[in-house]
C-alpha cells in the first residue's frame, strides 16, 4: 500500500512540473517594442522618405506608419525590420503633413506612438502636366512627358473636334515618355489634358493648344521591285519573294492565295543563316511611322487549323532605311512575340492580332528614303523554312 501512495506521490509531482514546463514554454510575450529613434525625413514630390534607427528589440518585425492622405482617407504604409525607412506617398498638398509611426512585434505588440511632421514637394503629377508637350504626326499626334518620380501616371487627352470630345487615356511609370495618338484626321484639333497618379489625385484640366495631324496614307506597292543580289531567295515551291509586297494577305480558309515568301535552307547554301534579308526598291521616296506584317496563314495539313506563330514564321526582324540602298540607317528592332503555351495553345487575341497584322511604330518619323531593307533575325524555331505573308507602309506616299 505505501510503494502505491509513494507511486500516485510520484506521478503527481511530475504532471505538475510537466504543466508548468509548458506553461512556461507558451508564456504569452506582452512587452511592448521600443520606439523609433533618430527620425529624419527628406520631402520628396507627393511624399516623402522616413529614415530612422530601430530600437534593440530581437523580435522586431515591422514598422507601420499611419497618416490622413490628400482625399482625407486614413491609409498607411509598412516597412519591414530590414529597412532603415519608409516611404509616404499618393499626396497632393504643400501643406504640413503629421505621420505616426509605430513599431510591431512578432507577437503583435505594438510600441507608443512616434510623431512625425513634414512638408511634401509639390506632387509629381503637376510636373508631369507642366512637361507635357504635343506634335503632329503622321495620322495623329505625338505626346510626349518627363516623370521625374518614376511612378504610374494616366494622362487623360481630351481631343474636341468640332464640338465633340473624344479622351484617350494614356499610362506610363516611364521617367521620359513618348506616346502616339493614331486615327486622328488631318484638321486643326484642340488638345487637353489632365494627369492622375495611382492614388486618385487628379490635376486640372489644361488646354495644350490647337494641333493639325499630318496626312498619314498608306504607301502604294505597284512600284516595288526586289533588289535580288542583295537578298536571300524567297522561291521555293509555292512562294516568291515578291509575294510579300502584293497587297494579298494569306488566310488560313484556303489555299487559293499562296501569297507567302518561303526561304529555305536548300535554296541559299545550304543553312539558314540569320539574319535573312529581303531587299526592296520602292522607286519612289517616302516617309513613314508605322507599318504592318503578315505571317503565314494557312497549314496544308493542318485541317483548317491556323498556321501562325508555328516553327517556319519569321518572329523577329530588324528594319532598315537607304537613299541609296549602300548606306543603312536601322529604322527599329521589332519581335512579334511568342503567345503560345506549353501545350501550343494560342489565345483568340494573338490569333486575332496576326489576322489582323502585327503593328509596329517607329520611334520617330522617318527620313525620307528609297530602299528598304527587312532583316529577318529568328523564326519560331525552324532551322529549314521561314516563311511571311506580307508588309504594309504607312506615311507620305511618292514625296
Amino acid at each position: 500500500m505505501k510503494k502505491q501512495i509513494n507511486k500516485i506521490v510520484y506521478f503527481s509531482i511530475l504532471f505538475i512540473l510537466t504543466i508548468t514546463a509548458c506553461s512556461d514554454d507558451n508564456t504569452i510575450d506582452t512587452n511592448a517594442p521600443g520606439v523609433l529613434s533618430n527620425i529624419n525625413v527628406t520631402p520628396t514630390n507627393g511624399g516623402g522618405i522616413i529614415n530612422y534607427n530601430l530600437p534593440s528589440d530581437d523580435d522586431i518585425l515591422y514598422v507601420k506608419a499611419v497618416y490622413t492622405n490628400s482625399l482625407g482617407e486614413e491609409v498607411f504604409r509598412v516597412s519591414s525590420k530590414h529597412n532603415s525607412s519608409i516611404e509616404i506617398n499618393g499626396l497632393n498638398q504643400t501643406s504640413p503633413l503629421k505621420v505616426k509611426l509605430y513599431v510591431v512585434d512578432e507577437s503583435d505588440n505594438i510600441s507608443e506612438t512616434t510623431e512625425v511632421e513634414f512638408t511634401p514637394l509639390k506632387s509629381f503629377i503637376f510636373l508631369v502636366q507642366e512637361s507635357i508637350q504635343i506634335t503632329p504626326d503622321l495620322g495623329g499626334v505625338k505626346i510626349t512627358w518627363q516623370n521625374i518620380a518614376s511612378k504610374t501616371v494616366f494622362v487623360y487627352v481630351h481631343v474636341l473636334d468640332d464640338g465633340v470630345e473624344n479622351v484617350r487615356i494614356l499610362s506610363s511609370n516611364n521617367p521620359q515618355e513618348n506616346i502616339f495618338i493614331r486615327g486622328l484626321e488631318a484638321k486643326e484639333l484642340t488638345f487637353s489634358t489632365k494627369v492622375e497618379d495611382f492614388d486618385g489625385n487628379i490635376t486640372e484640366l489644361v488646354e495644350q493648344g490647337k494641333y493639325t495631324p499630318l496626312f498619314e496614307e498608306k504607301i502604294d506597292k505597284s512600284s516595288w521591285t526586289l533588289v535580288a543580289n542583295q537578298s536571300i531567295n524567297g522561291n521555293a515551291y509555292e512562294g516568291l519573294t515578291i509575294n510579300f509586297w502584293d497587297d494579298i494577305i494569306d488566310k488560313v480558309e484556303t489555299d487559293a492565295d499562296n501569297s507567302y515568301f518561303i526561304i529555305t535552307r536548300d535554296n541559299n547554301g545550304g543553312s539558314l543563316d540569320f539574319p535573312l534579308d529581303i531587299v526592296i526598291d520602292l522607286n519612289k521616296n517616302v516617309k513613314i511611322q508605322r507599318f504592318k506584317v503578315w505571317q503565314r496563314a494557312f497549314w496544308y495539313n493542318g485541317g483548317g487549323v491556323t498556321y501562325h506563330y508555328q516553327e517556319e514564321n519569321l518572329k523577329s526582324f530588324d528594319l532598315f532605311s537607304s537613299t541609296d540602298g549602300q548606306t543603312w540607317q536601322l529604322l527599329g528592332q521589332f519581335d512579334i512575340g511568342d503567345p503560345r503555351d506549353a501545350a501550343g495553345n494560342i489565345p483568340a487575341s494573338a490569333l486575332q492580332e496576326a489576322i489582323d497584322g502585327h503593328e509596329f511604330s517607329l520611334p520617330n518619323t522617318s527620313e525620307q528614303f528609297r530602299y528598304l531593307k527587312l532583316s529577318i533575325t529568328s523564326n519560331y524555331g525552324s532551322t529549314q523554312i521561314t516563311v511571311g505573308s506580307e508588309i504594309t507602309l504607312y506615311g507620305l506616299d511618292n514625296l
